[in-house]
């Protein structure tokens, strides 16, 4: 670390902290050559997050790209809106970078399939249409049933809650 005022590279931490709620440490530092005191900031540099395309072209993670998908999906949809669609994004983000630096388009696409099903079946259907290239009404009336026999088995395995009594 080069003091901001000397340019000296001997210093010494006064003090440590955690800042920007645990994304940051600050640093109080004191150069060893003309005494004065100074603040850094350390942050983890994240690795970047890149994407390889079923034609074998890599290209970085585009949130952005993914956020337009959930939200054409999701037009007109009251389940998602523009806040769950975001949040979606980001844990469909997050769960790429914990596979690793490198994932596949397919890794992709499927995160954010598996969370518009929980959400929104039209909006699944709809993500699903294009993601896997739908070409006839077969394809949707296919999915559609593979939808509808997950939710009864849902159904089936939801813990059996026992009525409350009521007074």
């Amino acid at each position: 670390m080069r003091c901001p005022y000397c340019l000296a590279t001997d210093d010494k931490v006064v003090d440590s902290r955690s800042a920007d709620d645990g994304v940051a440490i600050r640093r109080r530092r004191e150069c060893l050559v003309c005494g004065r005191r100074y603040t850094t900031y350390e942050r983890i540099e994240e690795l970047p997050l890149v994407v390889k395309k079923r034609s074998g072209l890599v290209e970085p993670f585009d949130r952005e790209k993914v956020l337009v998908g959930v939200r054409m999906a999701a037009a007109n949809r009251p389940a998602v809106d523009e806040a769950i669609a975001i949040a979606l994004v980001g844990s469909v983000e997050e769960q790429l970078r914990a596979a690793g630096p490198e994932v596949n388009s397919e890794e992709v696409g499927l995160a954010v399939l598996d969370r518009l099903r929980d959400l929104d079946d039209v909006a699944y259907l709809r993500f699903a249409s294009v993601y896997k290239g739908f070409e006839d009404v077969a394809d949707f009336e296919r999915e559609a049933q593979l939808l509808q026999e997950r939710r009864v088995l849902e159904k089936k395995t939801e813990p059996k809650r026992h009525p409350t009594i009521q007074r």
